[in-house]
């Protein structure tokens, strides 16, 4: 014990924050959280949870219509979007008193407030409390960001897309990253006129290359009409709509526009610049290796770090921080074959590197894929491939990537992940018996290697 008023004290209440609180006081720390907004954070409240629930939705629609080539005749089909979003409400609130409940059980003390660093070892919270803490941890996330153009008020975010009071009819994303491809999937599928359009050349340029590319094709096989290189430079409201020009002098209207064109740390006006905590250009806090910042008793993990921004990965640096600072462990998390999922329509899942990485690493490998149209679509009138991908050392065998875009992808995708994180060599993949008839065993009989195609 110290002289303390804690021996940790979080900023943030999202997933990493709560899990870091959470486990430091089982170890018998006295620790405190500040969340000013929702206990869970971004992912619980307006993200990874409500975004899968409504992809859910939208998958629904996609399966009555290949119901019919099984013989199913589903009448006629009514979504309600308020009863979605008020099912999806009382899930996310169900969430949030879990949250709550395990940081109560656990001895961590909550303040509903936002808090502020005053000092080096001081927080205050919105009604002018302070208290002193031996450790601190920023684990405030990031947020939307709107480029300043004129006209940005009309525009929407995720964060917003979630409370939408009825579905739009017509909706314009703005992004290629995973977020904007989710939504474009998520509206077209509930009956929405989805336009995407893009700065670059391609979409989810984070992934291997083949990802975006095939996701692009089913995108418009969908109906989805994309439009690269392209960018909204003004938004105007118009007795029907919002009207969007673009760089190109293209215009287009809808009823939605949302822009999904990247996320900030958030981390200006809680005290970080004024005690000197380093940063970089986009305000994320620079750490090092122990998630430990340039002020040895100040940590940061997740979102407002902009290391590598998923949920799971904010989790696991919680815990592995609180269990060594406070239970002796030298626990860390390797950032290395960090498999992740985009739950477009169709889903892409991924774990390890990509062609790209392969070759700026200057590895030498064998490239393997395939491409078919599933069982399950064989009776269907949709249209709908799946592609898989695998990325294998010439010299060890190991296979140090793979990629896929099709149903089921992320659930097949944690398995693999285990797999490639032990070190397994294409030759174990080619010895595996795989469970048939599925799409997950084909992963097991790609024998011939390609061209690359980059």
């Amino acid at each position: 014990m110290t002289d303390y008023d804690f021996d940790l004290y979080v900023l943030g209440g999202g997933s990493g924050g709560v899990r870091a609180s959470r486990i430091a006081a089982t170890h018998g720390a006295r620790v405190g959280v500040a969340e000013e907004r929702y206990m869970g954070g971004t992912c619980v409240n307006v993200g990874c949870i409500p975004k899968k629930l409504l992809a859910y939705s939208a998958g629904f629609g996609h399966g009555f219509e290949d119901a019919k080539g099984y013989g199913w005749d589903c009448g006629v089909n009514r979504f309600s979007w308020p009863d979605l979003i008020r099912n999806k409400d009382a899930e996310i609130s169900r969430l949030n008193g879990v949250y709550r409940r395990l940081m109560d059980r656990a001895g961590v003390t909550i303040h509903d407030s936002r808090a502020t660093l005053v000092d080096a070892h001081t927080v205050e919270i919105a009604d002018g409390q302070r208290f002193t803490a031996d450790r601190i941890l920023i684990a405030t996330g990031g947020w939307p960001f709107v480029p300043d153009i004129p006209g940005r008020e009309l525009a929407i975010t995720s964060n917003e897309a979630f409370h939408l009071p009825d579905l739009p009819r017509r909706v314009l994303i703005a992004g290629g990253g995973y977020i904007a491809v989710e939504f474009a999937g998520i509206f077209a599928g509930l009956g929405a006129e989805v336009t995407l359009m893009h700065r670059g050349t391609a979409i989810l340029t984070a992934f291997d290359h083949e990802l975006g590319v095939r996701l692009l094709h089913e995108m418009k096989t969908h109906g989805i009409a994309t439009h690269l290189l392209t960018v909204i430079v003004k938004l105007e409201k118009t007795a029907s709509g919002i009207l969007a020009t673009c760089n190109n002098g293209q215009t287009y209207e809808a009823d939605c526009v949302l822009f999904a064109t990247g996320r900030k740390p958030m981390t200006d006006g809680i005290g970080l610049a004024e005690l000197g905590v380093a940063m970089d250009s986009e305000g994320a806090v620079i750490v090092d290796e122990d998630d430990r910042t340039n002020i040895p008793h100040i940590f940061a993990i997740g979102d407002v770090t902009n290391q590598l921004n998923l949920t799971p990965v904010a989790t696991a640096k919680g815990q592995a921080l609180a269990e060594r600072l406070f239970a002796g462990k030298d626990r860390h998390v390797s950032l290395e074959n960090v498999p992740t999922a985009i739950f477009s329509s169709p889903p892409i899942a991924t774990v390890g590197i990509s062609e790209e990485q392969a070759a700026e690493r200057g590895l030498s490998v064998k490239i393997f894929k395939e491409s078919f149209r599933p069982l399950k679509h064989r009776l269907s009138e949709r249209d709908q491939e799946t592609f898989m991908k695998l990325i294998v050392d010439n010299a060890t065998d190991r296979v140090l990537g793979c990629h896929m875009i099709g149903d089921d992808a992320a659930e097949m995708m944690q398995g693999f992940a285990v797999a490639i994180t032990a070190g397994a060599t294409k030759a174990m993949f080619n010895d595996t018996i795989g469970i048939h008839p599925t799409s997950a065993e084909e992963f097991l009989t790609m024998r011939t290697p390609v061209a690359a195609s980059m």
